[in-house]
């Protein structure tokens, strides 16, 4: 059984493990307004997953993304995503004190882009979520009218998470090799299936036969989704407004499913 010491050795060895290429430009985006953002459904969310949540039980999230649902969580938990440099950006945030810079110019933002290897992954996992434009991972450098210093921006707004992720453990590599203690709550928010935006090509198929297969280990998994496969089971559905296409905006019913076999 893996308790607390044990994840944190593990910890330590894993988060670095991740090599560059296995790294693809995956479904990452606007740290601040990360798409499907969990920020507005904490409060209906969390009370359902964490019902009867035992003492030093795990909450693990293996698509954290932007930290918005894990970080209203207390307790001990995992956060995982497949990007590294998000990944290490978050360890640095809230292991090291990293500080994000308070201004990238866009000829700065540029040679990140493009020599990523010449930098800090923290620096280049923040320049790649919070200065691009259009919520993809390394778009174009994000501007508006109004002149905002988006770097300053997200630098504000990723230290206000940073009180709440205290303690946190942070890794990086696929939701299927994370190394799960017994008897974890899990919360999945993966790519939604069959919708625009994401530039991962993601196997729902063999996403969802993890999930059964975590919940007859014994893990509690609970996945947010617009539709799941007939044997899961819909907890809980809210309509939520979406921006992922400006010009025709829809309200989706977001779904929140168990496996119940």
């Amino acid at each position: 059984m893996l308790n607390v010491n044990n994840m944190k050795r593990l910890f330590c060895c894993f988060i670095f493990s991740v090599s560059h290429s296995t790294i693809n430009e995956l479904k990452i985006n606007k740290i601040m307004k990360y798409m499907g953002s969990k920020r507005r459904l904490t409060k209906e969310l969390l009370p359902i997953i964490l019902k009867g949540r035992k003492e030093e039980q795990y909450y693990v999230e293996p698509f954290a993304g932007g930290m918005n649902m894990i970080c209203k969580v207390t307790g001990n938990r995992i956060a995982n995503d497949f990007n590294e440099y998000v990944a290490e950006m978050w360890n640095a945030l809230i292991n090291r004190d990293w500080q994000p810079p308070n201004e990238i110019t866009e000829d700065q933002y540029n040679d990140i882009k493009s020599n990523k290897s010449n930098y800090p992954k923290e620096l280049v996992g923040f320049c790649g979520v919070a200065l691009t434009f259009g919520s993809t991972w390394f778009g174009t450098y994000a501007r508006n009218k109004r002149g905002t210093n988006y770097a300053m921006e997200g630098r504000k707004n990723l230290i206000k998470q940073i009180a709440e992720l205290q303690e946190t453990l942070v890794f990086s590599g696929s939701y299927d090799e994370l190394i799960l203690p017994s008897n974890s709550i899990i919360y999945c928010d993966p790519p939604y299936e069959g919708v625009a935006g994401y530039k991962d090509k993601f196997n729902h198929a063999k996403f969802w036969e993890w999930c059964r297969q975590k919940t007859k280990e014994g893990h509690q998994v609970f996945i947010s989704e617009y539709n799941a496969p007939i044997d899961f089971k819909m907890m809980h559905s809210i309509e939520l407004p979406t921006n992922m296409n400006a010009k025709h905006k829809t309200k989706p019913t977001e779904k929140l499913f168990v496996y119940c076999g």
